[in-house]
């Protein structure tokens, strides 16, 4: 199948070099330098990486206490009192 692409100027030079270095066409390597590049985004994007949260301790300001949930609560929720 035929298509037309316009390349960037550092793309294709690196393209040009690459054929190059491989003794290959400009078409064969821009066709595997695609396939790789297409196998390695579908391997990333199906790659599950764990997302960890590391608690900090930030404290409680003077005369506050966990123990009074709803006091935290009123102050969390009154945006005035800030």
């Amino acid at each position: 199948m035929q298509r037309s692409v316009e390349l960037d100027d550092d793309v294709m030079e690196r393209l040009v070099a690459e054929s190059q270095i491989r003794g290959a066409s400009f078409r064969g390597t821009l066709n595997e330098v695609i396939r790789d590049g297409l196998a390695a985004a579908a391997q990333r994007r199906n790659s599950a990486t764990s997302f960890r949260v590391k608690p900090h301790a930030i404290g409680l300001k003077p005369g506050l206490s966990s123990h009074s949930i709803s006091t935290l609560l009123e102050i969390g929720e009154d945006e005035g009192r800030r």
